[in-house]
C-alpha cells in the first residue's frame, strides 16, 4: 500500500510517499509545493495541481492529511483550512481514502510522545525510513502522517479526541450529486 502523506500550508505543503506493501515502511519521495502567487485562490489551485500530478506520478492508494489545529492566528488557521480542503477534495476525485490525523497524535506516533519537538520527529521519520539526510521539516512532517496512517492500520495508533478519521469508501458517493 502506498500512502501520500500531506501537511498542508498555503504558503508551503509538505508531501511525503511511503510504500508500506512489504509491512516495512520504504521511503518513495518527499519534499515541498512552494506556493509562489500571492493571490490566495492562485495558490489553492497550485495546492491542487500539485497533489493531482503527485497522484499521477506515485499512484496512491491513499492519503493521509493532519487535521486543523488552533492557532492563536484565526486568519492562519482559516488558510490552513482551505489548503486542507482543497487536498481533500483532489483526493476524493482521484478516488482516494482520505484519513486525517492531529498533530499530537502523528509526534506520539513516530516518536512516543506527543509533545515532541520538529527536530525530533525529523530524527525519527530519518531514522525509521533509513534516510541518508534529514528531510526539510515540512517534508518530514508529511512522511510521518505517513507513517502514522500506517501505523493505525496495524493497530498501533490509539485514536483520541484528534484521532484519525477516515473517508467514505474509495470512490466516495459524492459523484451521485454531479449534474
Amino acid at each position: 500500500m502506498v500512502i501520500l502523506g500531506i501537511d498542508p500550508g498555503s504558503r508551503i505543503t509538505g508531501y511525503g510517499v511511503v510504500d508500506d506493501s512489504q509491512h516495512n515502511p520504504r521511503y518513495l519521495a518527499s519534499g515541498c509545493l512552494r506556493l509562489k502567487d500571492d493571490d490566495l485562490a492562485q495558490r489553492l489551485a497550485q495546492i491542487y495541481a500539485g497533489i493531482t500530478e503527485l497522484i499521477a506520478v506515485h499512484r496512491p492508494d491513499a492519503l493521509a492529511i493532519e487535521q486543523v489545529f488552533m492557532s492563536k492566528n484565526a486568519d492562519s488557521a482559516l488558510k490552513l483550512g482551505q489548503a486542507r480542503g482543497v487536498a481533500i477534495v483532489c483526493a476524493a476525485n482521484h478516488g482516494l481514502s482520505v484519513s486525517e490525523y492531529g498533530p499530537r497524535q502523528i509526534k506520539q506516533a513516530v516518536t512516543g510522545t506527543g509533545a515532541a519537538e520538529k527536530a525530533q520527529v525529523q530524527h525519527m521519520v530519518t531514522a525509521v525510513l533509513g534516510l541518508s539526510g534529514s528531510p526539510q521539516a515540512d517534508a518530514a512532517d508529511a512522511l510521518a502522517i505517513a507513517l502514522t496512517h500506517i501505523y493505525a492500520g496495524r493497530g498501533l495508533v490509539t485514536k483520541g479526541s484528534y484521532g484519525g478519521r477516515r473517508s467514505a469508501a474509495k470512490g466516495g458517493s459524492w459523484r451521485q450529486f454531479r449534474p
